[in-house]
């Protein structure tokens, strides 16, 4: 298949449409959501992947706006045939609050004064960020996440998602992160923070109307950009070599290339991102930690998962360590969760993520390829009990827009199906009673089935429609050919 760009794209806005209740008890009101979405989104609505993006990310993912020179941060692993192939999936990422890139955040006007908020933006954590992201996903009318994933701040929020909305998430991929911020990464965070208050045009926050803190912005970039490389990587990009010179200086200018690598970082990030953004996002991942400062357990954390997870880590990653993904990967175990562990080889450190493209898109495309009935059915389907009349049936096929209905007993264990062809049947029939059209010997699936079976058994019986039951009969959902279509059957259906 050949893997193309998903194009020119624009980025939506959303306005919620009510305040936005913060974990410290703030209010945000007038909140606005930057996002950007590629591919399309099925009839079932199953196929939605959320892209949740790192300290300096942004909404834009994938493909160009007018005038890009680079295309969006993870251009090379979305769009056709790609990793997260747009023509499978559909693929949404917002900007989250207190950034920069059009969501609300301190560089935002306050309603209340007409001025940017600067300082008087309250504080936001990542699990703020990710109630105002639900908010986005209920304004697009889908109920159930095929997935979620992210890397570094990314990857705590595709936690955080699995821990607070634990019923909207089928599948989910954090990559090179943590369950909680270490002092190391506090500590790092801390003298990025100082950098920028320190620097004499900060002016308290209240900067936008003069000159911006750069010289604090750049060297808190310069400070963070360390820990995204390894040892490793800055040897193999740099080694000792010296910068436009054949000999030592001997005074304090720039005589290394790794020196001058910095000092473009520094300057490049000044150009689109802002200063206070930078302290409030840095304080969310410091706040960060699922075990609610030591009062939980991991494992305790992580009770209600019911998410299928990919937990990748890197390993020359000494900002998110192996280790911390390991305990993440253990927590999920014990509380029976159905986990799997890959760690990238490579000499990038953190940043290989970002990098390591080719792994990456081999170790998610394994994961997706095994895509189970549960990933994609229709939870809490509509069904009817066998003492319903034909009218009642007739009812909710309409009210629920489907064509198949289970019938079920008062413990829910499945009897039979009645179809809308079945309903036309009986009212031409005079029919009054379920039992009088339903089938009774019924194909269905298991949840635990590859949705390659349920595709199967759909086409052999020539039927549009499976409900799943477990292992005791008891209905769970349904999945049809619209959920499936999208995923692997492309035009055979």
């Amino acid at each position: 298949m050949k893997k193309e760009s998903v194009g020119v794209v624009e980025t939506k806005y959303y306005n919620l449409s009510e305040e936005l209740k913060l974990e410290s008890g703030d209010r945000l009101k007038d909140v606005t959501i930057a996002y950007e979405t590629y591919g399309t989104l099925n009839k079932q609505k199953s196929n939605a992947i959320l892209v949740c993006h790192a300290l300096s990310g942004d909404a834009h993912v994938a493909g160009w706006h007018e005038g890009d020179r680079k295309p969006g941060w993870w251009d090379n692993i979305i769009g056709p045939g790609k990793c997260l192939d747009t023509d499978r999936y559909f693929i949404i990422c917002s900007n989250v609050i207190g950034g920069c890139q059009g969501s609300t955040g301190p560089s935002s006007t306050n309603p209340e004064t007409g001025k940017p908020y600067a300082l008087k933006f309250p504080i936001i954590t990542i699990k703020d960020m990710v109630k105002a992201q639900k908010k986005l996903i209920d304004h697009l009318e889908i109920k159930q996440l095929f997935s979620v994933v992210g890397g570094s701040m990314g990857g705590m929020q595709v936690l955080q998602w699995c821990v607070s909305y634990p019923d909207m998430v089928r599948s989910a991929i954090p990559i090179a992160t943590t369950s909680y911020s270490s002092p190391q990464q506090i500590a790092f965070n801390e003298v990025g923070r100082r950098a920028i208050i320190s620097d004499p045009h900060w002016n308290e926050g209240n900067y936008y109307t003069g000159e911006f803190p750069d010289s604090g912005l750049a060297l808190a970039r310069m400070i963070g950009h360390i820990t995204y490389l390894s040892n490793e990587s800055m040897y193999e990009k740099f080694g000792r070599r010296l910068q436009d010179k054949e000999e030592y200086g001997f005074d304090f200018s720039t005589d290394f290339e790794v020196e001058s690598y910095l000092h473009y970082q520094g300057n490049t990030f000044t150009k689109r991102f802002d200063a206070n953004s930078y302290l409030y996002i840095s304080k969310a991942i410091d706040y960060f930690d699922l075990t609610e400062n030591g009062t939980l357990s991991l494992s305790e954390a992580f009770k209600d998962v019911k998410a299928r997870v990919l937990v990748i880590s890197v390993d020359s990653d000494w900002l998110y360590t192996p280790a911390e993904s390991k305990e993440i990967v253990m927590a999920l175990t014990a509380n029976e969760v159905e986990v799997s562990y890959c760690q990238i080889k490579s000499s990038y450190g953190h940043d290989a993520f970002l990098l390591e493209i080719g792994q990456l898109s081999y170790i998610i495309n394994g994961f997706y390829s095994e895509t189970l009935v549960v990933d994609v059915m229709t939870l809490n389907a509509a069904t009817v009990t066998e003492d319903s009349s034909i009218e009642e049936a007739a009812e909710l096929m309409l009210d629920e827009k489907v064509t198949h209905l289970p019938v079920v007993s008062e413990e829910g264990k499945m009897l039979g199906i009645v179809t809308a062809w079945d309903i036309s049947k009986a009212v031409a029939l005079k029919y009054d009673k379920l039992d009088e059209i339903m089938t009774c010997d019924v194909i269905t699936a298991l949840p635990q089935d590859p949705i390659e079976s349920a595709a199967i058994k759909m086409r052999k019986h020539n039927i549009s429609s499976l409900p799943v039951v477990n292992d005791q009969g008891r209905v769970l959902g349904l999945i049809t050919t619209d959920h499936i279509s999208t995923l692997i059957a492309g035009d055979k259906y």
